[in-house]
């Protein structure tokens, strides 16, 4: 018998925040073997359902639809894909959206106030704000 699902795993709302992550694997290489450095996105996806098991299906479905195929910008001939991991996160969102609605939130439990002073990015470090040249291209 199941136990009784705690209020902090339901989404009153019907929304949940889904993480997952890809690898790059080339065709003309072997499967890597675990210390080998590779190229991985971590992607976060918005995900409608009622309930936790069906959210983690449908989040495991829009992962594996991003295992698509890709060619080197520099030699179109090379082929990759991409290889879906696994899910790191799934987090219910608790409030209606809307402007400066939370919608996802992380607990540090007994860390240093110079810990979390680290992590703090003045503006021009803010993803939102890097436009260095190199970096992937959407569009």
């Amino acid at each position: 018998m199941q136990s009784k699902i705690p209020i902090r795993n339901h989404a009153p709302h019907g929304w949940w925040v889904a993480t997952y992550i890809l690898r790059a694997a080339w065709d003309d290489q072997a499967e890597p073997v675990e210390d080998e450095a590779c190229c991985a996105w971590e992607n976060t996806i918005l995900v409608q359902a009622d309930h936790r098991e069906t959210a983690y299906s449908k989040a495991q479905a829009f992962a594996a639809e991003a295992c698509t195929e890709f060619e080197d910008t520099s030699d179109p001939t090379r082929k990759g894909k991409w290889v879906l991991e696994g899910l790191t996160s799934l987090l219910p969102i608790y409030e209606e959206f809307e402007d400066g609605a939370e919608i996802i939130w992380t607990e540090y439990a007994s860390i240093p106030v110079q810990k979390i002073r680290s992590w703090i990015r003045p503006k021009e470090r803010l993803e939102a704000f890097d436009d260095t040249p190199g970096r992937a291209e959407f569009g």
